[in-house]
């Protein structure tokens, strides 16, 4: 098994990455990269790790990774779930307010 594999920006475009995605990947790597796990860490922050698995990934690639985060995901909707029920009890009062001030 190989421990890398080579990623062109022409994937990206054919594979419908976001502008920002695609100028990201050009400005650090050019018009290819070799994909490997060190790399990958190295930029974690950086790219769009949920989209690359979603589109780049083969089917059983990408239910392993969907595995392999599973957990990450679940403890995120964990830890942000209060944060998101408050935003969004703050974003419908406005909107409330909002609309019945504009309709008076």
């Amino acid at each position: 098994m190989s421990d890398s594999r080579t990623l062109t920006l022409a994937t990206l475009r054919a594979e419908g990455a976001c502008r920002d995605q695609v100028t990201l990947f050009r400005a650090k790597f050019g018009n290819r990269v070799e994909i490997t796990e060190a790399r990958c860490i190295e930029h974690a922050a950086v790219f769009s790790w949920a989209w690359a698995a979603d589109n780049l990934l083969s089917a059983p690639a990408r239910a392993a990774y969907k595995a392999a985060t599973a957990s990450a995901g679940a403890a995120y909707d964990a830890a942000t779930a209060s944060a998101w029920a408050a935003y969004d009890a703050a974003t419908a009062s406005a909107w409330a307010r909002a609309y019945i001030n504009d309709t008076e």
